[in-house]
């Protein structure tokens, strides 16, 4: 016998299955889940295969599996005829002429104009349902989006218990309007506690990133984290100071009193949308001024990596301190608008979901673009409540569908709605196994560790 390895015979080797077929298997598979995820049956507490049965017997299957066979025999023959990279090719003149106009300062400034136009206009037109969604859910997201994208996309920090800050910010206004069962010597108007709020997570950042910020990666990640769950039991355990599960109510709507102009915010939600669209101007123009800075710059060399910047002398922890700094105040302006909107809040108001949710808006939107992490955040608030008003998909499934929409965007587009050009030149080096695209990685492909 010879040392060399038996050949396997022929009848007994594997044969791998076509990848074709493969793929068509991958969409009948989504069609069966979307026939899955439109039925209306509902299940019951001895019969939990109700819903499947249901299903999988309609006519809604038959449908959905055709169109899942239709897309796929699309697909099978734009890949076969190479129409993909043809097209690539015939249209790489038009889309860099596209990308220049789109990079051009006043494109950017005209379409901004466009989108405040369209902020301060649109929703006189819209209903009372979503003009309440407006104010109550994107308003209120999208501002805690911009401060995560300071922590997240700009420092590259991956804070898990970003919403306890939001949390301190509306306990601190509920505190200083005298609604907490421990009362301070005066009350104030809740303008002038945004600015308290401001300072107080401000100051709350700094207590949490101090002994903490030397860490990187997953362990400062689970801090974050163990932080939410302290300011959460402090809320709950405190009664007599927040008022425990109760929470607290009575809290006053926003109002200005001033040389005989007195007008109140009540339950109209479209004096809030516009306080709103004036507090995220005023964050948007700020920040994008500090984004180009020195302070921008070094948060900069930080995401890219934290030890070369350290080598070349830029202080990492004091960068990385004031980011956690400005991104808490962000969210503590959030917590006021919210409280006072709202009126009441308790510590279910701030559970730590809500934490991811504001961090998959920065990703869908883009990390360390502005204008993206505003857009990815109003529309993934705004979605689910266009799926509940038009009753498209059971109000139980809709988080099923919102998560559907965040894996398909990272397949097809990992960079994000409207990336930021670093960001969108990271994944392209990437994607040429020059660099790393992760930007809170600890040691970058290309590099040794």
């Amino acid at each position: 016998m010879s040392g060399g390895a038996t050949p396997v015979p022929a009848a007994r080797r594997r044969r791998r299955v076509p990848a074709p077929l493969v793929r068509l298997g991958g969409w009948l598979a989504a069609g069966v889940l979307l026939t899955v995820l439109t039925s209306t049956a509902q299940g019951t507490p001895t019969d939990h295969l109700l819903v499947l049965r249901e299903s999988l017997g309609s006519a809604a299957l038959v449908r959905w599996s055709a169109a899942a066979v239709a897309v796929w025999a699309l697909l099978e023959v734009w890949r076969a005829r190479g129409l993909g990279p043809d097209l690539a090719r015939r249209t790489t003149g038009v889309r860099a002429g596209w990308r220049r106009i789109a990079e051009r300062r006043l494109t950017r400034r005209l379409f901004l104009l466009a989108a405040a136009v369209a902020a301060i206009v649109l929703p006189r037109f819209a209903g009372e349902f979503y003009q309440r969604v407006l104010v109550d859910q994107v308003a209120v997201f999208v501002l805690l989006a911009v401060g995560l994208n300071v922590v997240v996309g700009w420092a590259g920090l991956l804070d898990l218990g970003y919403v306890a800050f939001f949390a301190i910010g509306a306990y601190t206004c509920a505190f200083f309007t005298r609604a907490l069962p421990v009362k301070p010597p005066f009350a104030l108007n809740p303008f002038v506690v945004l600015p308290v709020a401001v300072v107080v997570c401000l100051l709350a950042g700094l207590l949490l990133g101090a002994p903490t910020l030397r860490l990187r990666g997953d362990y400062l990640a689970i801090v974050t984290l163990a932080f939410h769950g302290i300011v959460q039991l402090f809320l709950v355990n405190k009664d007599t100071w927040t008022g425990g599960n109760q929470g607290a109510g009575g809290i006053p709507h926003f109002s200005v009193h001033v040389d005989g102009v007195h007008y109140a915010w009540g339950l109209d939600s479209l004096p809030y949308w516009y306080l709103f669209i004036g507090m995220l101007t005023v964050v948007l123009l700020l920040f994008s001024r500090l984004e180009h800075s020195k302070v921008g710059r070094a948060w900069t060399a930080v995401r890219e990596d934290e030890v070369a910047a350290a080598a070349t002398g830029v202080p990492t922890v004091r960068y990385k301190l004031m980011a956690f700094a400005i991104g808490a105040s962000v969210s503590g302006l959030s917590g006021v608008l919210y409280a006072s909107r709202i009126g009441y809040i308790n510590p279910a108001s701030f559970p730590i979901v809500l934490s991811i949710s504001v961090l998959s808006y920065v990703i869908f939107g883009g990390m360390g673009s502005l204008i993206g992490v505003v857009v990815g955040a109003a529309l993934l608030t705004f979605l689910p409540a266009v799926f509940q008003q038009q009753e498209l998909v059971r109000q139980e499934d809709i988080p099923i569908w919102i998560g559907g929409i965040l894996v398909v965007m990272m397949i097809f587009r990992s960079q994000g709605l409207i990336p930021s050009r670093r960001r969108r030149r990271e994944l392209g080096l990437a994607a040429q196994g020059i660099a790393d695209a992760d930007a809170m990685s600890e040691s970058p492909e290309g590099r040794s560790p």
